[in-house]
Order: C-alpha cells, then structure tokens, then sequence
C-alpha cells in the first residue's frame, strides 16, 4: 500500500473515531465500517495502537464485539482505558461495560 493511500485510509478512520460520542461505546468492527473499511477490525485494532500515548482521539471509545476491553485486565493499557471509561460514565470501577446502555451506533 502507498503511503498516500494509507495516509487517507487513517484519516478516514481517525475521522469516525471523533464522531463517537462522549460517553458512548463502538466496537472495533462497527468503527471500520463506518469508516468505510467493512471487515478490517484487526486493521483498526492494530491502528489504533500505534496512535502516540498523549493523542487527542477518543481511542479508549473502543471495545471489542463483546463489549469488553481487548487488553489483558492486568495491564497499563487496560487500567488506563477503564479510567477514562469510568469518568465518561460508560463503565463502573469493577471493570463492567455499559455496553447495552452506550453502544454507538445503536
């Protein structure tokens, strides 16, 4: 893949990852989607990790098909998403998903 195209490929990705609502929950799958790569979880999954720790993008919005976080529960990763999931009212402290409630789109 050129670079121009993989560029164009992330910017439109990054684009539907700021139209997730505040407070609201996407699933990988349901992000590639809407940013017009149907079938590409993984592609977004592995984007998203490379975003750079102090990005602006709402990347902790997104959880895997089950409404759970993807990273092991034991992990920096996994306590600092759950952080920001708490303060947006999407989570409670044990760790539990209001995935039914902040599922986006619905």
């Amino acid at each position: 893949m050129k670079n121009a195209e993989a560029s164009e490929e992330k910017a439109r990705l990054y684009l539907a990852l700021k139209a997730i609502p505040h407070g609201r929950l996407c699933s990988y799958g349901r992000l590639a989607e809407l940013a017009g790569f149907p079938g590409r979880a993984r592609w977004v999954g592995r984007t998203l990790s490379q975003l750079p720790k102090d990005t602006s993008l709402p990347w902790f919005r997104v959880v895997n098909s089950a409404g759970k976080i993807s990273f092991p529960k034991d992990s920096p990763g996994y306590q600092r998403q759950l952080e920001k999931l708490i303060e947006e009212g999407s989570a409670e402290e044990s760790g539990r998903l209001f995935w039914s409630l902040c599922k986006w789109p619905e």
